[in-house]
């Protein structure tokens, strides 16, 4: 499903983003965001800078709902995608309906049209991308001396992260390839933590490229989504029948790289009898 974005006001995301620089972005520590979940406190620094870990880049563990909305979490927690869906299933019965999805839809509305006039205008927008949602674009402000990005390089190999070199100075950047995307398309923006492969979500919901997003269209939009989430069509969606984002995918490889290098350690120090 292909999906176009204009500008409106301010608020434009840039098309050419890549995964690196949104994974950098969200691993930049911060207030905590409007429109999304609160992150606990204590979430530190990069992954492998504070023992145990080993050399990895400290993935963001960030969920980023159909509608848009950001549900965050400690890099040692669970993946939030359960948060979101405990949220939007309101009778708690395991299954999401297509009116569930919309209502979930129209309550995240309500948060983003901040003057409450009944449509998301290019500033309401540009907040959201900015503000709510900022590991949608990219914050090349945080890169220090020396960084950059390779995009050809593997995400969850810790040999593409901080590890320091031979002269024992740390290579520069976060040089990390984006998630990988079905064969023909690409993973940009909020795709890298979304369900569905759209770069931004609020704005994907113009239908009609006027520039305002009304409620009629959000919900819209929520219906596109639960067909496409429906590939069964049950009339519902499971929590285990969602398919994974391209940063959940990520995540899991590198801790399945992790315990294979703690248990290759572990292997090498025990003492043969």
């Amino acid at each position: 499903m292909t999906f176009r974005l204009r500008a409106r006001g301010r608020g434009l995301i840039p098309l050419m983003l890549t995964a690196a620089t949104l994974a950098l972005a969200a691993c930049a520590d911060g207030p905590p965001q409007d429109g999304g979940v609160r992150p606990r406190p204590g979430g530190g620094g990069r992954e492998g800078e504070h023992g145990g870990g080993g050399h990895f880049a400290r993935l963001p563990n960030v969920f980023l709902s159909p509608a848009g909305k950001p549900f965050r979490a400690r890099p040692d927690e669970p993946y939030p995608v359960a948060a979101w869906f405990a949220e939007a299933d309101t009778n708690h019965d395991g299954k999401l309906t297509r009116d569930e999805m919309r209502a979930d839809a129209a309550a995240f509305f309500r948060t983003l049209d901040a003057n409450h006039d009944g449509v998301i205008d290019g500033f309401e927008v540009q907040t959201y991308e900015q503000t709510t949602a900022p590991e949608i674009l990219p914050r090349i402000e945080t890169l220090r001396a020396g960084e950059g990005f390779d995009p050809t390089l593997d995400l969850a190999d810790q040999r593409n992260t901080e590890a320091p070199n031979s002269s024992g100075q740390r290579r520069g950047g976060f040089q990390m390839r984006q998630p990988r995307a079905p064969k023909g398309e690409t993973t940009q923006g909020a795709a890298v933590y979304s369900l569905i492969n759209q770069p931004e979500p609020v704005a994907a919901a113009d239908a009609d490229f006027d520039g305002r997003v009304t409620l009629a269209e959000f919900e819209a939009a929520a219906d596109r989504h639960f067909d496409i989430l429906d590939t069964k069509q049950l009339g519902y969606l499971t929590l285990a029948g969602l398919p994974k984002t391209p940063i959940q995918e990520a995540i899991e490889q590198a801790a399945k790289r992790r315990a294979a290098q703690r248990n290759a350690h572990q292997g090498i120090d025990k003492p043969e009898f």
